[in-house]
Protein backbone atom coordinates (compact mmCIF):
# COMPACT_ATOMS: atom_id res chain seq x y z
CA UNK A 1 0.00 0.00 0.00
CA UNK A 2 1.11 3.49 -0.93
CA UNK A 3 1.92 4.93 2.62
CA UNK A 4 1.90 8.83 0.86
CA UNK A 5 -1.92 7.79 -0.50
CA UNK A 6 -2.70 6.37 3.00
CA UNK A 7 -2.13 9.82 4.67
CA UNK A 8 -4.03 11.67 1.85
CA UNK A 9 -7.06 9.72 0.41
CA UNK A 10 -8.81 11.46 3.60
CA UNK A 11 -9.07 14.94 4.07
CA UNK A 12 -8.16 13.95 7.59
CA UNK A 13 -4.44 13.69 6.58
CA UNK A 14 -2.18 16.18 5.29
CA UNK A 15 -3.23 16.65 1.06
CA UNK A 16 0.02 16.67 -0.43
CA UNK A 17 0.51 17.68 -4.47
CA UNK A 18 -0.97 14.74 -6.05
CA UNK A 19 -3.86 15.33 -8.74
CA UNK A 20 -7.19 14.56 -7.34
CA UNK A 21 -10.05 13.04 -10.26
CA UNK A 22 -13.04 13.95 -7.43
CA UNK A 23 -14.39 13.71 -4.55
CA UNK A 24 -16.68 11.53 -1.81
CA UNK A 25 -18.51 13.14 0.65
CA UNK A 26 -19.74 11.12 3.27
CA UNK A 27 -22.74 11.90 5.38
CA UNK A 28 -24.36 11.19 8.51
CA UNK A 29 -25.98 11.78 11.29
CA UNK A 30 -26.00 12.50 14.94
CA UNK A 31 -28.18 9.93 16.93
CA UNK A 32 -28.47 7.52 19.24
CA UNK A 33 -27.80 3.82 17.84
CA UNK A 34 -29.47 1.53 20.46
CA UNK A 35 -27.89 1.66 23.55
CA UNK A 36 -24.26 -0.17 22.23
CA UNK A 37 -23.46 1.99 19.57
CA UNK A 38 -21.94 5.50 19.34
CA UNK A 39 -24.08 8.79 18.07
CA UNK A 40 -21.66 9.28 15.15
CA UNK A 41 -22.13 5.43 13.64
CA UNK A 42 -23.69 6.93 10.50
CA UNK A 43 -20.97 9.00 10.04
CA UNK A 44 -18.01 6.81 11.21
CA UNK A 45 -19.40 3.99 8.88
CA UNK A 46 -19.72 6.31 5.86
CA UNK A 47 -16.12 7.78 6.10
CA UNK A 48 -14.66 4.19 6.52
CA UNK A 49 -16.48 2.49 3.64
CA UNK A 50 -15.72 5.86 1.85
CA UNK A 51 -11.89 5.68 2.61
CA UNK A 52 -11.63 1.87 1.77
CA UNK A 53 -13.36 2.56 -1.58
CA UNK A 54 -11.01 5.43 -2.23
CA UNK A 55 -8.10 3.15 -1.60
CA UNK A 56 -9.05 0.07 -3.23
CA UNK A 57 -9.97 2.34 -6.29
CA UNK A 58 -6.64 3.74 -6.54
CA UNK A 59 -4.82 0.32 -6.32
CA UNK A 60 -6.85 -1.65 -8.58
CA UNK A 61 -7.52 1.42 -11.50
CA UNK A 62 -5.29 4.23 -10.29
CA UNK A 63 -8.20 7.30 -9.99
CA UNK A 64 -7.68 9.03 -7.29
CA UNK A 65 -10.31 10.31 -4.72
CA UNK A 66 -10.59 12.80 -2.05
CA UNK A 67 -12.38 11.55 1.03
CA UNK A 68 -14.05 14.91 2.70
CA UNK A 69 -14.68 15.10 6.39
CA UNK A 70 -18.42 13.94 6.78
CA UNK A 71 -20.93 16.03 7.40
CA UNK A 72 -22.68 14.88 11.45
CA UNK A 73 -26.03 16.40 10.82
CA UNK A 74 -28.62 14.25 9.34
CA UNK A 75 -32.65 14.75 9.42
CA UNK A 76 -34.59 13.16 12.49
CA UNK A 77 -37.88 11.64 12.62
CA UNK A 78 -40.10 12.93 15.00
CA UNK A 79 -39.51 10.80 18.51
CA UNK A 80 -35.98 10.69 17.52
CA UNK A 81 -35.98 14.97 17.43
CA UNK A 82 -36.32 14.70 21.09
CA UNK A 83 -33.90 12.53 22.52
CA UNK A 84 -30.96 13.81 24.36
CA UNK A 85 -28.41 15.27 21.96
CA UNK A 86 -30.24 13.99 18.76
CA UNK A 87 -29.30 16.73 16.46
CA UNK A 88 -32.22 17.31 13.37
CA UNK A 89 -30.68 19.58 10.39
CA UNK A 90 -33.31 20.66 8.36
CA UNK A 91 -33.57 20.22 4.21
CA UNK A 92 -32.35 23.89 4.09
CA UNK A 93 -29.63 23.19 6.30
CA UNK A 94 -28.31 20.03 4.70
CA UNK A 95 -28.62 21.77 1.07
CA UNK A 96 -27.00 24.90 2.08
CA UNK A 97 -24.01 22.54 3.26
CA UNK A 98 -23.85 20.42 0.20
CA UNK A 99 -24.03 23.65 -1.82
CA UNK A 100 -21.26 25.15 -0.28
CA UNK A 101 -19.37 21.79 -0.97
CA UNK A 102 -20.36 21.49 -4.65
CA UNK A 103 -19.83 25.85 -4.94
CA UNK A 104 -15.96 25.24 -3.53
CA UNK A 105 -15.58 22.06 -5.83
CA UNK A 106 -16.76 23.72 -8.65
CA UNK A 107 -14.41 26.31 -8.44
CA UNK A 108 -11.31 24.26 -8.29
CA UNK A 109 -12.47 22.29 -11.39
CA UNK A 110 -13.81 19.29 -10.03
CA UNK A 111 -17.28 17.65 -11.77
CA UNK A 112 -17.70 14.45 -10.11
CA UNK A 113 -19.14 14.44 -6.57
CA UNK A 114 -20.08 10.95 -4.87
CA UNK A 115 -22.20 11.30 -1.73
CA UNK A 116 -21.77 8.13 0.46
CA UNK A 117 -24.74 8.50 2.66
CA UNK A 118 -24.61 6.60 5.71
CA UNK A 119 -28.10 7.84 7.31
CA UNK A 120 -31.52 6.65 5.69
CA UNK A 121 -33.55 9.79 6.75
CA UNK A 122 -30.93 12.04 4.67
CA UNK A 123 -32.48 12.21 1.05
CA UNK A 124 -30.63 14.59 -1.38
CA UNK A 125 -32.40 14.12 -5.29
CA UNK A 126 -34.32 17.42 -4.53
CA UNK A 127 -31.04 19.04 -3.82
CA UNK A 128 -29.19 17.39 -6.66
CA UNK A 129 -31.67 18.15 -8.80
CA UNK A 130 -31.59 21.70 -7.81
CA UNK A 131 -28.05 22.20 -7.75
CA UNK A 132 -27.40 20.85 -11.18
CA UNK A 133 -29.57 23.63 -12.38
CA UNK A 134 -26.57 26.18 -10.81
CA UNK A 135 -23.94 23.96 -11.62
CA UNK A 136 -24.78 22.15 -14.69
CA UNK A 137 -21.45 20.99 -14.77
CA UNK A 138 -21.18 19.30 -12.07
CA UNK A 139 -22.35 15.94 -12.01
CA UNK A 140 -23.28 14.75 -7.98
CA UNK A 141 -23.94 11.33 -7.49
CA UNK A 142 -25.56 9.94 -4.10
CA UNK A 143 -25.46 6.54 -1.96
CA UNK A 144 -26.43 4.48 0.57
CA UNK A 145 -23.81 1.97 1.46
CA UNK A 146 -25.91 -0.33 3.35
CA UNK A 147 -28.02 -1.01 -0.01
CA UNK A 148 -25.25 -1.38 -2.50
CA UNK A 149 -25.37 -5.16 -1.44
CA UNK A 150 -28.06 -7.18 -0.35
CA UNK A 151 -28.18 -7.53 3.38
CA UNK A 152 -29.85 -10.97 3.43
CA UNK A 153 -27.03 -12.60 1.69
CA UNK A 154 -24.79 -11.86 4.07
CA UNK A 155 -26.87 -11.45 7.52
CA UNK A 156 -29.40 -13.48 9.63
CA UNK A 157 -31.45 -11.13 10.50
CA UNK A 158 -30.88 -7.07 9.35
CA UNK A 159 -33.08 -4.75 10.89
CA UNK A 160 -32.63 -1.01 9.82
CA UNK A 161 -31.16 1.20 12.62
CA UNK A 162 -28.42 0.07 15.10
CA UNK A 163 -29.42 -3.84 13.64
CA UNK A 164 -26.94 -7.12 12.78
CA UNK A 165 -25.82 -4.94 9.77
CA UNK A 166 -24.78 -1.97 11.35
CA UNK A 167 -23.16 -3.76 14.63
CA UNK A 168 -21.13 -5.76 12.60
CA UNK A 169 -19.92 -3.25 10.09
CA UNK A 170 -18.74 -1.28 13.35
CA UNK A 171 -17.41 -4.06 14.85
CA UNK A 172 -15.34 -4.67 11.91
CA UNK A 173 -13.96 -1.43 11.55
CA UNK A 174 -14.10 -0.15 15.43
CA UNK A 175 -14.46 -3.14 17.58
CA UNK A 176 -13.70 -0.84 20.83
CA UNK A 177 -16.31 1.57 20.21
CA UNK A 178 -19.10 -1.65 20.61
CA UNK A 179 -20.53 -2.46 23.74
CA UNK A 180 -22.60 -4.87 23.19
CA UNK A 181 -23.20 -6.13 26.70
CA UNK A 182 -25.14 -2.77 27.08
CA UNK A 183 -27.59 -3.03 23.69
CA UNK A 184 -31.12 -3.44 24.11
CA UNK A 185 -33.42 -6.07 22.19
CA UNK A 186 -33.74 -3.57 19.00
CA UNK A 187 -37.20 -4.90 18.59
CA UNK A 188 -39.88 -2.60 17.16
CA UNK A 189 -43.67 -2.57 16.21
CA UNK A 190 -45.10 -1.12 12.40
CA UNK A 191 -47.52 0.56 11.09
CA UNK A 192 -51.00 -0.97 11.34
CA UNK A 193 -52.26 0.79 7.91
CA UNK A 194 -51.74 -1.48 5.11
CA UNK A 195 -50.60 0.91 2.84
CA UNK A 196 -48.17 2.24 5.25
CA UNK A 197 -47.03 -0.94 6.28
CA UNK A 198 -45.82 -1.84 2.77
CA UNK A 199 -44.24 1.40 2.14
CA UNK A 200 -46.14 2.48 -0.55
CA UNK A 201 -47.80 5.08 1.36
CA UNK A 202 -44.94 7.42 3.52
CA UNK A 203 -45.12 9.17 6.54
CA UNK A 204 -42.42 9.57 8.59
CA UNK A 205 -42.16 6.88 11.63
CA UNK A 206 -42.52 8.34 14.94
CA UNK A 207 -38.96 6.93 16.74
CA UNK A 208 -40.72 6.44 20.56
CA UNK A 209 -43.69 4.70 18.91
CA UNK A 210 -41.83 2.22 17.04
CA UNK A 211 -38.68 1.78 19.29
CA UNK A 212 -37.78 1.21 23.21
CA UNK A 213 -34.14 1.52 22.51
CA UNK A 214 -33.80 3.34 19.38
CA UNK A 215 -33.04 0.23 17.74
CA UNK A 216 -34.71 -1.32 14.99
CA UNK A 217 -32.89 -4.82 14.69
CA UNK A 218 -31.78 -7.41 16.47
CA UNK A 219 -27.55 -6.92 17.34
CA UNK A 220 -26.91 -9.73 19.32
CA UNK A 221 -26.46 -11.97 16.28
CA UNK A 222 -23.56 -9.40 15.01
CA UNK A 223 -19.81 -10.34 14.47
CA UNK A 224 -17.03 -8.73 12.85
CA UNK A 225 -16.34 -11.48 10.34
CA UNK A 226 -20.02 -10.72 9.24
CA UNK A 227 -19.30 -6.92 9.06
CA UNK A 228 -15.81 -7.81 7.39
CA UNK A 229 -17.09 -9.76 4.40
CA UNK A 230 -20.05 -7.03 3.83
CA UNK A 231 -17.86 -4.08 3.81
CA UNK A 232 -15.24 -5.66 1.51
CA UNK A 233 -18.25 -6.23 -1.14
CA UNK A 234 -19.83 -2.79 -0.68
CA UNK A 235 -16.36 -1.27 -1.27
CA UNK A 236 -15.18 -3.68 -3.91
CA UNK A 237 -18.66 -2.17 -5.78
CA UNK A 238 -17.84 1.34 -4.65
CA UNK A 239 -14.38 1.11 -6.52
CA UNK A 240 -15.59 0.06 -9.64
CA UNK A 241 -18.47 2.79 -9.20
CA UNK A 242 -15.77 5.36 -8.83
CA UNK A 243 -13.58 3.67 -11.77
CA UNK A 244 -16.47 4.33 -13.96
CA UNK A 245 -17.92 7.70 -12.77
CA UNK A 246 -14.51 8.87 -13.52
CA UNK A 247 -13.71 7.12 -17.33
CA UNK A 248 -16.69 5.82 -18.74
CA UNK A 249 -19.25 8.04 -20.23
CA UNK A 250 -22.66 8.43 -18.29
CA UNK A 251 -25.13 7.31 -21.02
CA UNK A 252 -25.23 4.93 -23.73
CA UNK A 253 -24.71 6.52 -27.57
CA UNK A 254 -28.00 6.14 -29.54
CA UNK A 255 -27.86 3.43 -32.11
Amino acid sequence: MDKEFDLNCSAYGIVKTFEYDAAILPWGATEPHNLHLPYLTDSILSHDIAVSAAKLAQQKYGVRYMVLPPVNFGSQNPGQQELPFCIHARYETQKAILEDVVASLSRQGFSRLLIINGHGGNIFKNMIRDLSVSYPDMNIACSEWFKICKASDFFDDPGDHADELETSVMMHFHPELVDISMAGTGESVGFIPKLLAEGKVWIPRNWSKVSRDTGIGNPFKATAEKGRLFADAVVDRYSEFLNEFINMPLYEDWE
